[in-house]
């Protein structure tokens, strides 16, 4: 048994893991010991202006310091700090990586596009039984990448990370509250662009089953389903048709702030980007139902994403 800590730091959100690893059984299996998620938005303004914003940097290297007090606590014996999208495009970034190493003791990684999107499909993979027998697309929609991952159980067969997120479309197209139908419609082209692109490189049309992961997707399907209140439980491994994933998708993309603030499964941290979460995650699975030629009728939302990817990796 290893006991590790997993951060994953994105464009909106930061988050930690600290589990313990059992191999004992061949394949490993990760019993959580503290699972947290605080929305830094280190992403804010990196689309416009290239740069880490200074206050952007400040929240999240304080929620750095809260994460290393708390892997001291926990004892956990091997540390990985993976940083992705905002961190790829920003010129300053040594600021961010100096910042953490300094708190964690450990040089925090700025990882591509590619090694992101193998560790979504690890993470995504080692929970979710869907890949018996299926080649699956697994969709990372983060705020401001998306990686699109294709594989079976055996593994990744290719994956290609595309520059659209919730947070990068919200700052680059979506201004008005709600948004405008010529604001959706520049968002929309991108999202397909995107698609487009990463076509080139991975075979969108082979998926079989449709897995998406991060705080977006989840979202979604809780809103889609419902909750009373914002339940893991309740969403991990639940499948949707594409008909209600729509629904519920452009129920939030033209709500204004104040009605998504108010729904009880919200964080105050995607208020502001959840729409354009919802807009990608839509026209996403349009795209992939006529890429399948209609096999693609639905997708699972998984809890388990890179960051168990990223504990996977050091244990």
């Amino acid at each position: 048994m290893t006991r590790v800590a997993a951060i994953d730091c994105g464009t909106n959100s930061i988050r930690l893991l600290i589990a313990d690893i059992d191999r004992s059984n061949g394949s490993p299996a990760l019993t959580d010991v503290v699972r947290e998620m605080r929305v830094v938005r280190l992403g804010q303004g990196v689309d416009a202006t290239g740069e880490l914003a200074p206050e952007a940097l400040e929240r999240t290297l304080a929620a750095t310091a809260d994460y290393a007090r708390l892997i001291k606590e926990h004892g956990a014996e091997r540390i990985r700090f993976v940083a992705t999208s905002a961190s790829r495009d920003a010129r300053n970034r040594h600021v961010f990586v100096d910042g953490v190493r300094h708190l964690l003791g450990v040089e925090p990684e700025v990882i591509s596009g590619n090694e992101e999107a193998a560790l979504s499909f690890a993470g995504a993979s080692s929970v979710l039984p869907i890949l018996d027998g299926h080649q699956v697309l697994v969709v990372d929609l983060g705020g401001g990448s998306t990686e699109f991952v294709l594989g079976t159980a055996a593994g990744v067969t290719a994956a290609k990370s595309v520059d659209v997120g919730c947070v990068r479309l919200t700052e680059r197209h979506l201004q008005s509250d709600p948004p405008t139908a010529e604001q959706i419609a520049a968002a929309e082209a991108d999202v397909d662009a995107a698609m487009e692109k990463a076509r080139l490189e991975v075979p969108l049309e082979r998926a079989t089953a449709v897995v998406g992961v991060a705080g977006s997707v989840t979202t979604i399907t809780a809103h889609a389903l419902r909750l009373p209140a914002y339940s893991p439980e309740a969403i991990h491994g639940t499948g949707l048709p594409i008909a209600d994933i729509r629904a519920a998708a452009t129920d939030l993309l033209g709500m204004t702030r104040d009605n998504r603030a108010a729904l009880p499964y919200m964080h105050p941290g995607r208020v502001d980007v959840i729409g354009a979460g919802g807009l990608v995650w839509r026209r996403i699975l349009e795209r992939m139902g006529e890429l399948s030629g209609g096999k693609i009728t639905g997708a699972t939302a998984s809890e388990h994403d890179i960051l168990d990817g990223i504990a996977l990796s050091i244990g």
